[in-house]
């Protein structure tokens, strides 16, 4: 249950893309990242318009700065974000600490959840700002397309990053319903304690036990010497 409860693979396996691809998370981590790209990019490309009245741009929601830097900064942070924990998905068969998955598997659940109240938030912003906004400031209709696509997106971006959490909520229930939390991952063969079997001599002849002859050091094997100290008299 290890590689289902935590990863792709076995601690301290080999990676596999094949696996990893077909993992449901990282499915929607990737699906998330698509998500931040169209909301940060509609709004930085087409989100700010250019009146003939005036100088500077201004944002298309409701002339609102800190919507259109709330959507942008959400977007470019979850499109960092996705890119981070899909690094920490292909590095994860290799982690042998047991611990180690621990944290990883929690800080994925505490993000996910995060992220998915931020685009909530987000969602609302900018929806409640686009009904708001006045027909006069943008006659033309320009960017109405993109504005639309970021506040759809956003939406749509609150149960991909919830379906990252609970998908990381059940990786942590099997993880503790099969022990995988008590001791940290060792490999057999790095065991030190682990002790040597007796040397057994091919059996070469009859042999009334039919086992073989096991060899044993002589416990004075380089002791030449009498047993004991016998004084010599003169």
């Amino acid at each position: 249950m290890e590689g289902g409860a935590y990863g792709a693979g076995k601690a301290g396996g080999a990676f596999d893309p094949y696996t990893l691809v077909r993992q449901p998370h990282t499915i929607l981590r990737v699906v998330s990242w698509l998500f931040s790209i169209v909301v940060f990019g509609s709004i930085v490309n087409e989100g700010y318009l250019n009146s003939a009245s005036e100088e500077e741009e201004f944002c298309i929601y409701n002339r609102n700065p800190n919507a259109c830097s709330y959507g942008v900064t959400v977007g470019v942070l979850a499109f960092l974000t996705c890119l981070l924990y899909l690094a920490l998905d292909v590095y994860f068969p290799q982690i042998s600490s047991v611990k180690d998955r621990k944290k990883a598997v929690l800080s994925d659940i505490g993000v996910s959840a995060f992220w998915a109240f931020l685009w909530f938030v987000g969602f609302c912003f900018l929806a409640n700002q686009w009904q708001v906004s006045k027909p006069k400031d943008n006659p033309m209709n320009e960017g109405t397309d993109a504005a639309r696509a970021a506040i759809a997106f956003s939406f749509f971006s609150i149960f991909t990053w919830a379906g990252q959490a609970v998908l990381a909520f059940q990786r942590y229930q099997i993880g503790a319903d099969s022990a995988l939390f008590s001791q940290d991952y060792m490999d057999p063969s790095q065991d030190s304690s682990m002790p040597y079997a007796p040397y057994v001599e091919p059996n070469t002849g009859p042999d009334p036990a039919g086992m073989g002859g096991t060899y044993q050091q002589p416990a004075n094997a380089f002791d030449t010497e009498p047993q004991g100290y016998q004084s010599q008299g003169y």
